[in-house]
C-alpha cells in the first residue's frame, strides 16, 4: 500500500497522507526498503515528503512534476531491490524518456519476489501490455549483507494494453534458473538434482546455472511453467537447517501445486499486474488460486486513485478477477 500510494499520488497529481502504516507487523512503520521507494519517487518526480524515515507511521506526499530519467540508489541494507523498483517504475508511467535505474540492495531475499521472477514472468507479461521493461543483475546480493547491484531500464509507456489471462492453453515446458553465489557448486547441483527428480518423469525442466561472485552469499531456483498464454513461477532460497536438496524439492511441489490450481497467474506477479491492468485501455481478467492481502490491498488503493472497478468471483479453477477502467464491476 505504501509503495502503490506513493507511485500513484505522483502520478496523478493527488496530495496524500498515509497514517498507522504497518501498524500490525512485528515491526511497525517504514522500512529501509520502503523510504529508499519513497525518497526514489519523490526525486524523480520532484515530490515532496514529510515522515519518510526508518519506523515513521505517517507519510505524507505532495506530488511534483519533475521527470528524472536516471537515478542511482543504494538501500543500504539487503531490502528488496524489486520492491523498491515497484513504485519507481510505476511512477514513470507518463514518463517520455527511457528510465534507467542503477540500485544497489538485496536481489534474492525472503518475503520479496526475486529479480529472477521479474526477468522470467513479470516484464514478459508486461511486455505483452506494450510495456518494455529489463532489468540486469550484475552481482547478486542476499541476507543480511546485501550488496547486489541492477541496472534496470524502462521505455516510455504509451498506451496500455488489457490482459485477459483467463486460458493458460497449451503447455509447452518448464525452464529453471538455479544461482550460487560464494557457496559450493554442489548445493545448486544437489538442488537441480532433486528438483528434477520430482518432477520426472511427467516434467523435464532445462535449467540455467549461474554463478556469481558479490559480497553476500546465498543460492536459490527460479521455476517457470511455460504455456501458450500464460506464465507459472515458483522460488526458493537456500538457509541453515534447510538442505539444498529439500529447496529444490520444495520448488519442485510449490511449482506442481500451483499448476494444479487452474490459476492462469501466481498471486505475487498478480499484485504487481494490477496497477497496470487498472490504467489499461479496457478490461482484463486473471485467475489465482488464493487471495493474498498484497492483492486486496492493491485493489483498495487503486480505487482511491483512479477510476477503475474490480470485481472477484470464486469460481471451480480459482478465483477470476476483473480489472474494468471507467466501468462497472
Amino acid at each position: 500500500m505504501v509503495r502503490t500510494s506513493v507511485a500513484m499520488a505522483a502520478l496523478t497529481g493527488t496530495t496524500t497522507k498515509l497514517t498507522r502504516i504497518r501498524e500490525n507487523r512485528p515491526t511497525s512503520g517504514l522500512s529501509k526498503q520502503h523510504t529508499t521507494a519513497v525518497a526514489a519517487v519523490a526525486q524523480m518526480t520532484g515530490s515532496k515528503v514529510d515522515g519518510n524515515y526508518v519506523g515513521s507511521d505517517e507519510l505524507l506526499i505532495e506530488p511534483g512534476t519533475e521527470k528524472l530519467d536516471k537515478l542511482t540508489l543504494d538501500i543500504g541494507t539487503a531490502g528488496s531491490i524489486s520492491l523498491v523498483m515497484q513504485a519507481v517504475l510505476l511512477a514513470a508511467r507518463n514518463h517520455d524518456k527511457t528510465l534507467t535505474l542503477d540500485i544497489i540492495g538485496g536481489t534474492n531475499v525472503m518475503w520479496a519476489p526475486p529479480l529472477d521472477s521479474y526477468q522470467m514472468v513479470l516484464f514478459p507479461l508486461m511486455k505483452r501490455m506494450g510495456i518494455n521493461a529489463r532489468v540486469d543483475i550484475l552481482e547478486r546480493g542476499f541476507y543480511p549483507l546485501g550488496g547486489g547491484h541492477v541496472v534496470a531500464t524502462l521505455d516510455p509507456i504509451g498506451e496500455i494494453s488489457p490482459l485477459i489471462l483467463t486460458d493458460l492453453g497449451e503447455f509447452k515446458g518448464i525452464k529453471g534458473r538455479v544461482f550460487v553465489q560464494h557457496l559450493p557448486d554442489k548445493i545448486g547441483t544437489e538442488m537441480v538434482e532433486a528438483c528434477k527428480k520430482k518432477l520426472a518423469p511427467k516434467y523435464d525442466v532445462e535449467f540455467e546455472f549461474q554463478k556469481s561472485t558479490g559480497n553476500s552469499r546465498g543460492a536459490g531456483m527460479v521455476l517457470v511453467a511455460e504455456y501458450e498464454n500464460g506464465l507459472i513461477s515458483s522460488n526458493v532460497l537456500t538457509s541453515r537447517g534447510h538442505s539444498a536438496a529439500q529447496s529444490g524439492e520444495d520448488a519442485a511441489n510449490d511449482l506442481i501445486t500451483e499448476m494444479g490450481t487452474g490459476a492462469t497467474v501466481d498471486s505475487h506477479t498478480a499484485d504487481q499486474l494490477l496497477p497496470y491492468m487498472a490504467m489499461a485501455t479496457g478490461y482484463s481478467e486473471f485467475v489465482v488460486s488464493k487471495i493474498s492481502k498484497h492483492l486486496l490491498s492493491q485493489m483498495d488503493t487503486l480505487e482511491s486513485f483512479l477510476d477503475v472497478k474490480f470485481g472477484v468471483e470464486r469460481k471451480e479453477d480459482g478465483y477470476h478477477f476483473t480489472i474494468n477502467p471507467g466501468g462497472t464491476e
